[in-house]
């Protein structure tokens, strides 16, 4: 691996922020981010991604490399739940390994715009259809998870009716915004864009340094609980995102020929949801347990993607 591309990656500030957070935590700090804070910059962020994504997006010529790569992107996230629910279902049992399954076949919103602002650092474009891409790839992993419960269990599930799960799915709030921040700017024309540009752009690398700090101290606060869950979730945790990234970093080559889209292909493989999935969740499986498929994706899973992960799918693609 370039050495210096992961000596960049770790002394990159928004990810020092982050270890700050986890730093906080061990030392039994007061340091907290106002839960109401974090929810804004949360939406800061989906806001601000989707928008400048629409507007990349009204830039390009929609064809049939964009069509494909979206196609690719619901594909993931319909196979990987599969075979992630198989891996799992002897161990953890029926409802966890569905949840767990659904996270890790869903995205992490705040993965992939870390992983814009690596692209950014090191100066390497990447097509706005990606974040549309990232948008298609929440719902249907969680229509898949519940789907593998529902077949697998031997009594029929108490949680919520097929239709709500659906519906949340679909209109969950960071799908929702993210996608309509996505038409919003592609509608909008590049005079209009202009307007709002210092808001979207200017302050988009500080937001992130705040958020990351917030996610540092989350991630601190649940390492301790993850840990007596035993090794077989911290394997899991570890060995399935690079699996998945190091696999679509390659294959992904047959959709694109853009570095910067088949890093953040890579990115949105390997990463897990813990905002989207673990809501859906508590409608759909209500028996899971959140102390394992949460830690899993945010304790485990984030921290290593944007550490070590990075550098390794950039290094695989390159």
């Amino acid at each position: 691996m370039d050495l210096h591309l992961l000596v960049n990656n770790l002394t990159n500030p928004e990810l020092l922020f982050f270890f700050l957070g986890i730093l906080a935590v061990q030392l039994k700090s007061d340091l907290q981010i106002p839960a109401s804070s974090s929810k804004f910059i949360s939406l800061y962020l989906l806001f601000s991604i989707g928008f400048k994504g629409g507007q990349e997006l009204s830039h390009s010529e929609i064809g049939a490399e964009i069509i494909a790569s979206v196609g690719l992107g619901i594909a993931l996230a319909m196979i990987i739940p599969v075979y992630s629910f198989f891996i799992l279902r002897k161990r953890f049992g029926v409802q966890n390994a569905g949840a767990i399954a659904a996270a890790y076949g869903s995205v992490s919103a705040v993965t992939f715009i870390t992983a814009i602002s690596f692209l950014d650092m090191e100066q390497i474009s990447f097509g706005g259809h990606m974040v549309a891409v990232m948008a298609f790839m929440e719902a249907p992993s969680i229509i898949v998870g519940v789907a593998l419960m529902s077949l697998y269990s031997k009594r029929k599930e108490e949680g919520a009716p097929r239709s709500k799960i659906f519906a949340h799915a679909v209109t969950n709030g960071s799908v929702l915004l993210i996608l309509g921040s996505l038409f919003i700017g592609f509608m909008a024309n590049d005079y209009q864009a202009e307007g709002i540009k210092p808001f979207t752009t200017d302050l988009f690398k500080g937001f992130l340094a705040v958020f990351l700090l917030d996610m540092g101290i989350s991630s601190g606060r649940e390492i301790k609980a993850f840990v007596k869950q035993g090794w077989s979730a911290l394997a899991f945790a570890l060995l399935i995102p690079v699996f998945n990234g190091c696999l679509v970093a390659i294959f992904s080559g047959w959709v694109t020929d853009s570095v910067g889209d088949r890093f953040l292909f890579a990115i949105l493989a390997a990463s897990a949801s813990y905002i989207a999935v673990p809501a859906a969740m508590k409608l759909a499986a209500p028996k899971a347990n959140p102390g394992l498929y949460l830690p899993m994706a945010l304790a485990i899973t984030f921290p290593f993607n944007i550490t070590l992960g990075m550098p390794l799918y950039m290094y695989l693609i390159q």
